[in-house]
């Protein structure tokens, strides 16, 4: 009966997945097998493989690389610190909270900032530099989109990191090793699922970011998001922005699977 009760309890869920997950896959999948005219064609998956998109991959790549270790460099330090903290728990709350706020309104907010107007430049002028073109960069959009990502980087290893057990540090430093190597060989060796997961919120979807690239970089940065915007969009090519999302969803489950945890198998024996 407690079986049958359970199976029961999870219908609702692989519904959901069916219809929500499996279904929207199908369906794109289904589009990127067919031409503007709506005929069966793999010439949008060859078109894929010319040097334009395969260009246009290599710096969603290397843009969406760029804002992880960014975030990482900032997240992984300032964790730590939070951890350390007497009220650890309203610190990261504070900055956890700034994710609420719609991404939109944050994105015009640094057009405000960054524009020829905008305070920064305001302050240069005022101290004799000369006026600066911040927004529309790459260091703009960076910059912004490491803001936006470091709260779901902050989390997990703020997780991790708040249930290493202190012995092991304390017993570390007992036996002769630094700050820093007890750092390297155990701090992070045992907080190394919290940066996975960190990773995993944080690559997976810069390489998907189109809103920003539009309103901070302008044409500057295109991305996969981008092209897919533009092919569903602009140009009307469902076949083309589903080819593109069709490989974007492979990437994702690529990265989820390299950055996913490893568990060591149950009965390992322990040699002496």
């Amino acid at each position: 009966m407690r079986k049958k009760g359970n199976l029961r309890s999870i219908i609702p869920y692989y519904i959901w997945i069916l219809f929500f997950v499996i279904a929207p896959i199908l369906l794109v999948v289904y589009y990127s097998l067919l031409d503007l005219h709506g005929h069966f064609t793999l010439e949008n998956y060859k078109n894929f493989f010319t040097s334009v998109y395969l260009k246009m991959t290599l710096n969603s790549f290397w843009y969406a690389f760029l804002i992880t270790v960014f975030s990482l460099l900032v997240s992984y330090p300032a964790a730590y610190v939070i951890t350390k903290l007497k009220h650890k728990q309203l610190w990261l709350i504070l900055i956890i909270i700034p994710s609420w706020i719609n991404l939109l309104l944050k994105t015009y907010a640094f057009i405000g900032i960054f524009g020829n107007k905008g305070p920064i430049n305001a302050f240069a002028q005022a101290i004799g530099l000369p006026q600066q073109q911040i927004l529309f960069t790459d260091y703009a959009f960076v910059f912004v989109s490491v803001y936006i990502f470091i709260p779901f980087m902050i989390l997990p290893i703020f997780n991790a990191l708040d249930k290493l057990n202190p012995a092991l540090i304390y017993a570390a430093r007992d036996l002769g090793a630094s700050k820093v190597t007890t750092l390297r060989r155990v701090v992070i060796p045992l907080t190394i699922n919290g940066i996975k997961a960190g990773v995993q919120a944080v690559f997976i979807p810069s390489l998907s970011l189109f809103m920003i690239t539009r309103l901070i970089a302008g044409n500057r940065v295109i991305t996969l998001g981008t092209a897919i915007e533009e092919q569903f969009l602009v140009t009307q090519n469902w076949g083309m922005g589903s080819t593109i999302a069709v490989f974007l969803i492979i990437f994702m489950l690529i990265i989820m699977f390299i950055t996913g945890e490893r568990r060591k198998r149950r009965g390992t024996s322990w040699k002496n």
